[in-house]
């Protein structure tokens, strides 16, 4: 991937959403709720009053509508400020 988030900005790849519930129902596609959680793909450099704590590969929980969503090369993303991020898991 040829992206580079700028100051305190994280590019995000949301999780696949759930197939099947734990009794082994299936989700329809318009009832899927959008991932709370994704892989960090690339960071910024963080700014001079932020260190970058996140980086590549962490597994990260964000917000219901945190992030601007984009597309790469026909993948699905989100970038997000740093702080948007609720927790590394």
């Amino acid at each position: 991937m040829n992206i580079k988030p700028l100051a305190d900005r994280v590019l995000i790849k949301p999780a696949a959403a759930e197939e099947k519930t734990l009794g082994g129902i299936i989700i329809p596609d318009s009832a899927k709720e959008k991932p709370l959680k994704g892989e960090v793909v690339a960071v910024g450099s963080g700014t001079k009053d932020e260190e970058m704590i996140v980086k590549n590969g962490d597994t990260v929980l964000y917000g219901k509508y945190a992030g601007t969503e984009i597309e790469l090369e026909g993948e699905s993303y989100l970038i997000m400020r740093q702080s948007d991020i609720l927790a590394i898991i």
